[in-house]
């Protein structure tokens, strides 16, 4: 019997996953690793070392463990060491998994497939930041799918970007070009982006050559856009009724795509069974969970707005009183996650005037579990920087936001939750607590906040349909991404 097991064991399909060092990235990665475990795969779970550590920080010296057929390892990314209660320089990181991760990895992957223990490694799972991972899955003759952990629409952005560069429109010339109106100049040539803005393409348009941003615009070009298509496969957390337009778009370039979302709503259906699972977390800062969730339990339905920033996105500490200010003066009830290293080079202080004044109505916390706090009935509306995981996350539980986007691909969502999807108002990036003031009470009690409410649910209700058992597109989409790519011929999780 015991052999029998063992046998059993290394006949099953074994995927690597490896998400690019960030947040944001690690997230869904591990939502599709979990689905995959399911499903039957052993998984190995590849973070840098940076993040190791960062999540045996937060979440305890036994939260990696994983189980038997989960596990976690780690490589070196190269970098020095930082601040680890902050996440790393993304150009730095854009050079160092250029620059420092390939050995580290095939060295791993050999490692993992001379372990008898194991099944060796069928398939890998790679983020589409994570290119280098190409050569190990070449050589081995192994299937390797990319998976781009940002929003279709921002993708379908990205690769405008060439062109963009042919047309003279970026990089800019000068600073000059931030503040003289260029930046509203309208798009008209992206088809299903008809009335884009500069300013709403992902922000990397606004730089100029000297910039540190612009190492990550040619790492996304040359390590990203011009690579992707040696991937076996797309993978996508989205769904075809809310980016159907533009899926189809990149459809025209990239046919083998598969949009599987949303993975949050996906595992929580999948994983009711699955303790052990569940437990596995991926969370870089700790979490402030009973306290959080203790305290919106006592707030009424639709009452609290909820505010994070996500895990980048940093100001200033005037933009910071501006945003603190406009909360109070609402007289709402708000929950808002400060990160320590929420305000540039340096500690997040809110002024002591605005504690004692909003100490009835509001909670501060370090950190928490989003979607548990999405989900809960007491929130009414989302103050987010619209990344895509808080946009997608806020759309699938119908909650309506307040955008104020920073970095990257947030411009994008922004765009498409104001302008296509109806669920969020754009907050300008040039902070005051008059207007903040005014649109949150819009967002929690006004009509246009109520019409946003609506819509939201009504993507709420398209996103269960999606991930359907029965005929979900996402469903669908996932079972024929396991069945057409990952899984090896001739092996069947039956």
């Amino acid at each position: 019997m015991k052999h029998q097991a063992e046998e059993s064991k290394l006949c099953k399909p074994h995927a690597i996953c490896i998400p690019f060092p960030a947040q944001g990235h690690i997230n869904p990665m591990l939502k599709l690793a979990k689905l995959l475990h399911v499903r039957g795969f052993h998984i190995t779970y590849v973070n840098t070392e940076f993040n190791h550590r960062r999540l045996i920080k937060s979440r305890g010296p036994n939260s990696l463990v994983g189980l038997p057929s989960f596990r976690f390892e780690f490589i070196p990314d190269g970098l020095p060491p930082s601040n680890e209660d902050a996440t790393q320089d993304v150009p730095s990181l854009c050079e160092a998994c250029k620059k420092s991760c390939l050995a580290p990895f095939k060295d791993l992957v050999t490692r993992l497939n001379d372990n008898s223990n194991f099944p060796p490694v069928t398939c890998i799972v790679s983020d589409a930041a994570m290119s280098f991972t190409l050569q190990v899955s070449q050589e081995l003759g192994i299937p390797n799918v990319a998976f781009w952990t940002a929003s279709g629409c921002s993708l379908w952005a990205f690769l405008q970007y060439p062109k963009l560069v042919e047309k003279g429109y970026f990089p800019l010339k000068d600073e000059s070009y931030l503040t003289n109106g260029y930046l509203d100049t309208i798009i008209d040539w992206i088809p299903r982006m008809e009335g884009i803005r500069l300013k709403n393409l992902p922000s990397f348009i606004t730089t100029t050559v000297d910039e540190p941003s612009y190492i990550v615009i040619k790492y996304v070009m040359e390590e990203i856009l011009d690579k992707i298509l040696k991937f076996s496969a797309l993978i996508l957390n989205t769904f075809d009724t809310l980016e159907g337009d533009v899926m189809k778009q990149i459809s025209t370039l990239y046919p083998a795509i598969y949009t599987i979302g949303p993975l949050h709503r996906s595992m929580s259906n999948n994983l009711s069974q699955e303790e052990d699972l569940k437990l596995i977390g991926s969370n870089l800062w700790k979490e402030d969970i009973p306290q959080c969730l203790e305290w919106l339990d006592t707030k009424k339905p639709n009452s609290v707005v909820y505010v994070n920033f996500g895990s980048v996105t940093v100001m200033n500490n005037e933009q910071l009183i501006e945003f603190a200010w406009g909360l109070a003066n609402t007289k709402m009830n708000f929950l808002w996650i400060v990160r320590s290293d929420l305000v540039m080079g340096d500690l997040a202080i809110l002024p002591r005037e605005f504690l004692a004044e909003s100490k009835e109505r509001g909670l501060l916390g370090g950190w928490c579990p989003q979607e548990q706090v999405l989900s809960h009935p007491s929130i009414g509306g989302f103050l987010t920087h619209c990344g895509w995981n808080s946009t997608f996350e806020s759309i699938s539980f119908g909650v309506p936001m307040l955008c104020w986007p920073f970095f990257g691909d947030q411009q994008t969502n922004c765009w498409f939750s104001c302008n296509r999807w109806g669920v969020g108002m754009e907050i300008n990036s040039n902070v005051k607590r008059e207007v903040i003031q005014e649109l949150v009470r819009e967002l929690m009690i006004g009509e246009k906040g109520k019409e946003m409410k609506e819509n939201a649910l009504k993507w709420k209700k398209l996103a269960e349909e999606a991930i359907n058992s029965s005929d979900g597109s996402s469903y669908m989409n996932f079972e024929k991404l396991v069945s057409h790519v990952l899984l090896p011929k001739g092996l069947s999780l039956d």
